[in-house]
């Protein structure tokens, strides 16, 4: 009788417990400067003011109702989003709990610092560098391997439960929050527009630049158990 193979990690375990010190720390960082950049780079969306990413569209929408700043707005959302995980039994991540405070903490830090555009001279390189400098923060916080953010586990949750595509979920739900998000005051246009289309390969392209290297050296992977397919779009 053969003897069983080693058991392979779980991805639910505790990173510590299978990896070096430095390749935790390694992706830890990476976490946190994605999930910063994000934020940042959400920031300079609003201030070319050419359209926003579907769900801060719904968060400047409801700033302008509550008069509460976008990146306080965010965090709320997020911590909503996050409770309707529980219906769906989604599981979160460090880099999921995190993500809801970070994100909205550098947005409202990097609009303090950025001014607001006036001209298309001005508006033009702060869209365009809203959206590399989005899919490039996307890559790193999603190859760190700590679990999706709130909002993209919604949209897997929704997956998993109805068994509908998560293409279908995540258009369905973003369709909602653009709608929603627009009637109360959000920003839509040429910005919202690109980000739909540029997205997905932006992030498949820095998902590949800044995926972490398995702690034996072995090739690049992404962690298992991250929900690819609610960021990037077939």
């Amino acid at each position: 009788m053969s003897e069983p193979s080693p058991r392979e990690p779980s991805s639910h375990e505790p990173p510590s417990s299978r990896e070096p010190n430095g390749h935790v720390a390694r992706r830890l960082l990476q976490l946190y400067v994605g999930l910063a950049l994000y934020g940042a780079s959400s920031a300079l969306l609003v201030q070319a003011g050419l359209g926003l990413e579907p769900w801060n569209v719904l968060h400047q929408g409801l700033a302008e109702l509550t008069g509460l700043s976008i990146g306080v707005v965010s965090i709320g959302v997020g911590a909503v989003v996050l409770l309707l995980w529980i219906p769906l039994r989604q599981r979160p991540g460090l880099g999921t709990v995190s993500n809801v405070f970070v994100v909205g903490l550098a947005m409202d830090g990097t609009l303090a610092c950025v001014p607001e555009a006036h001209t298309p001279s001005a508006q033009v390189p702060l869209l365009v560098a809203g959206l590399v400098l989005n899919g490039a923060a996307t890559g790193l916080y999603i190859a760190a391997g700590f679990g999706p953010g709130p909002r993209d586990g919604l949209m897997t949750g929704l997956h998993r439960r109805t068994g509908r595509s998560v293409r279908l979920m995540r258009t369905t739900v973003e369709v909602a929050v653009v709608a929603t998000g627009f009637a109360l005051g959000g920003t839509i246009g040429l910005g919202t527009l690109l980000y739909a289309v540029t997205i997905g390969p932006l992030a498949q392209f820095f998902l590949r630049v800044f995926a972490v290297r398995a702690a034996s050296g072995g090739s690049a992977v992404v962690a298992a158990g991250t929900p690819q397919g609610a960021i990037l779009r077939p």
